[in-house]
């Protein structure tokens, strides 16, 4: 298998106490102000083949509010291929190309969607799984890989992911709403678990969004090298994800479509920054020639879903941001007057947003 360029860098456990929660979430009301409340996560262990990349122990954490509403939160960390990039360096489980254990990676108080102060957020009284990726894999991977001499990774991203799976299914049978939310790397796999939540909840409601991946390409040479054999992604997921594609075929955009077309009730949808530099950083060693115009990839990205017969519901802002659902810029995010938290709460709530699209989206 050919050496692969390295991409560029990249950037407790208790009981939910609700009534204190309600309780903060009044007072916030009542005084007109918003200040995020410290949810209570509760540490879950799932065993067996799950690992981080070093082969530590891999865990992720849940806030239990309505058992009928549940997000799947697959949290971004970073990919690698190589040794360099898979190096177990740096600080708390983290070096420059990816999260390598969950030292690092405790949800502890967010902003943004996990504000449940805030009046306008619509996931306020959503249970969540945050399930983190210390696997460089994007959730993806089954697959141990030696990339040297006292270098040995757990590509496990698609064992952990589909154990947090396991539990939603196991603890919230009922659910009626199911939202799969991929930050930046975790959204590449995002449509997958929405097909995989769809098969195994089939009542639900399953919507996807996926934040900041737009930009990866369908690159023969990454997909095959890469994403199947460096993670083992292709021989991990459901067939219905991998049918009639190749290894060579089966890029990011394919994974969009895929899941289209074994689930139409499926609700589908993507944001991006229309000049991530992150997202620029992760797809420009799979271009040819000069780096990419990110916007044009995107936009063609979201063609060829459509062009599979998959409807894709898309919100591209303007500039070179990064980040969009943790940050309290998700509720100060607007373009052509829509505000995106409000585009997102008609998105769940299965009103079929039209698409919106930064006229001046300059770099």
């Amino acid at each position: 298998m050919p050496t692969l360029p390295p991409a560029t860098t990249r950037r407790r456990a208790t009981t939910p106490r609700l009534a204190l929660v309600v309780l903060a979430a009044t007072i916030a009301l009542l005084t007109g102000c918003s200040h995020p409340v410290q949810l209570e996560w509760t540490r879950v262990v799932p065993g067996g083949d799950c690992h981080c990349a070093d082969g530590s122990e891999f865990a992720f954490r849940e806030w239990r509010a309505d058992p009928t509403k549940v997000v799947l939160f697959l949290n971004g960390g970073g990919v690698c291929w190589d040794a360099a990039m898979c190096a177990f360096t740096g600080e708390r489980g983290e070096n420059d190309f990816y999260d390598w254990s969950i030292q690092g990676t405790e949800p502890e108080n967010r902003s943004g969607m996990f504000d449940i102060t805030r009046a306008d957020n619509p996931f306020r009284d959503y249970s969540f799984l945050y399930v983190s990726s210390c696997t460089g894999d994007a959730h993806l991977g089954d697959a141990t890989q030696v990339y040297g001499s006292g270098l040995t990774v757990e590509h496990r991203g698609y064992v952990n992911g589909t154990a947090a799976l396991d539990h939603l299914v196991g603890q919230y049978p009922d659910a009626t709403q199911v939202v799969v939310v991929g930050k930046t790397a975790g959204s590449v796999a995002a449509p997958i678990y929405g097909g995989l939540v769809a098969d195994r909840l089939p009542d639900a409601q399953v919507t996807v969004l996926g934040g900041q991946s737009g930009a990866w390409p369908d690159d023969p040479e990454l997909d095959a090298d890469v994403l199947a054999g460096r993670w083992g992604a292709h021989d991990a997921v459901p067939d219905w994800a991998v049918a009639g594609l190749s290894a060579q075929e089966w890029g990011p955009p394919r994974f969009w479509s895929q899941a289209g077309r074994h689930d139409p009730d499926l609700v589908l949808a993507r944001f991006d920054f229309a000049y991530d530099p992150q997202a620029a950083s992760e797809v420009t060693r799979w271009m040819d020639g000069d780096p990419p115009d990110l916007l044009d990839v995107i936009d063609a990205n979201e063609s060829s879903i459509e062009a599979a017969g998959v409807t894709l519901h898309s919100f591209t802002a303007p500039g070179a941001d990064h980040q969009i659902f943790e940050p309290a810029k998700f509720y100060q995010v607007e373009v052509d007057g829509v505000r995106l938290v409000d585009w997102v709460r008609s998105l769940v709530a299965g009103e079929a947003p039209d698409d919106v699209h930064c006229d001046d989206c300059g770099p």
